[in-house]
């Protein structure tokens, strides 16, 4: 059983942004599943790539709100800051020679959802007209941005 389950009620109907957020899930269920087999290297490696990924996803999606002209994108990219500064924390812990992945796990699972279900939804307003649009100087941003990114 995955230790998070992609659910509807975690959807943005954003595509570009659920499939990020399912690709986050999918790592942190393979950080579980190599918990489990207690292969430290295999679980450091997991959750570099996890941690990783999720930074890469915040840069994006700032960058949609900002394209967007979202009005509470300080506040979201603070939000984001504080998230980071725990991972930060954690990090240093795991440089320590700390199983830090339980703890990690558990941290994941309870913002994952919460910011999602809250803050994430926040700004689909703002931001669908962008993703939606037909215009071709905005598609064109959204693919430049895509690739510099998740290239």
């Amino acid at each position: 059983m995955a230790y998070i389950e992609w659910t509807r009620e975690l959807e943005s109907g954003i595509p570009v942004i659920d499939s990020q957020h399912k690709r986050i899930i999918d790592f942190i269920n393979e950080l579980d599943d190599a918990c489990r087999t207690g292969n430290k290297e295999e679980t450091g490696h997991v959750m570099e790539g996890l941690l990783n990924y999720t930074v890469t996803h915040f840069e994006f999606e700032e960058a949609l709100q900002e394209k967007a002209g979202y009005p509470y994108l300080k506040a979201h990219r603070r939000i984001h800051e504080i998230f980071m500064k725990k991972v930060a924390e954690i990090r240093g812990l795991a440089s320590q020679g700390e199983d830090v992945a339980p703890l990690l796990l558990k941290l994941l699972q309870g913002w994952l959802a919460s910011h999602i279900k809250g803050e994430d939804r926040d700004y689909v307003e703002s931001v669908k007209p962008i993703v939606d649009s037909a215009d071709k100087d905005i598609s064109s941003w959204m693919n430049n941005a895509l690739k510099k990114f998740f290239h």
